[in-house]
């Protein structure tokens, strides 16, 4: 498959969230605005604050704009149930997207700086959905932004 480039602003701020999710398992929900939805990717153990550190990153079904702010509790017998909060939260710019890899500069509050999401290439149909998530060794192409520090 030939991977596509999309152009984008890149001065565009793009709604980014994590969500802590206390539900059967501890777990953070990444949240990125994309093509009018939110595109959301499961965090078995606390995100990347530096590089070096890889996390696994599950993509789950996209969420509505709105769902960003969400906070409470998921009450017991429906999908997800558990307390849900944001975690950090903040804007992103993308940077670069293809079918298996976005690039991304994150303007959280606790995560900052160019992150890579990278779809595994496995064999099996369920391996689609497993991603890697890192902060970038490489934080030379940051856009600089009046005030922040990456």
């Amino acid at each position: 498959m030939v991977s596509s480039r999309t152009k984008t602003n890149k001065s565009q701020q793009l709604i980014y969230v994590i969500q802590k999710h206390e539900s059967s398992h501890l777990h953070y929900d990444l949240r990125l605005e994309l093509d009018g939805s939110l595109k959301s990717w499961a965090l078995p153990k606390l995100p990347p604050l530096r590089t070096g550190e890889r996390r696994l990153a599950i993509k789950v079904e996209d969420h509505p704009l709105g769902y960003e702010t969400f906070e409470g509790i998921i009450p017991a017998g429906q999908y997800g149930a558990g307390r849900v909060e944001i975690w950090d939260k903040g804007f992103y710019q993308l940077l670069d997207k293809r079918a298996n890899k976005l690039e991304i500069l994150i303007s959280g509050e606790k995560l900052k700086g160019i992150y890579s999401l990278i779809q595994f290439q496995g064999k099996n149909k369920e391996d689609k959905n497993l991603w890697l998530f890192f902060k970038n060794k490489d934080q030379k192409k940051i856009v600089r932004v009046k005030g922040e520090n990456y």
